[in-house]
């Protein structure tokens, strides 16, 4: 949530929303910040407008459907945070096996000189 909030922050001070600003404002927050999470907040948010984002979200149907739309809400925002999370997870398993890759390598030049 850290994360996405820091997009806020900067959305609602006007900068620009890219690796190197939210990561201050994590780093500032005293977040012990993942690039990883960070590439892909940045690239989940790259088409996405904010305010009409967050328009949308606040706004609650008169009447009875409130709650529901409220909750309608509630579980989109779920969602999307879920969809973030799995694609950071993707990235981090890409990674680490992309490390792996290289120490697999090593091990083999140490056996054949």
């Amino acid at each position: 949530m850290e994360y996405v909030y820091s997009a806020l922050i900067l959305n609602e001070s006007g900068a620009e929303i890219n690796e190197d600003n939210l990561t201050d404002v994590l780093e500032a927050a005293g977040v012990d910040v993942e690039q990883s999470r960070v590439k892909a907040l940045v690239a989940a948010l790259e088409d996405v407008d904010i305010d009409e984002a967050v328009d949308e979200a606040a706004a609650v149907p008169a009447g009875g459907a409130a709650a529901g739309g409220a909750a309608g809400d509630a579980a989109e925002t779920d969602e999307v945070e879920e969809e973030v999370e799995e694609e950071v997870e993707e990235e981090e398993a890409e990674e680490e096996e992309e490390d792996d890759d290289d120490d697999a390598g090593e091990g083999l030049g140490e056996l054949f000189g």
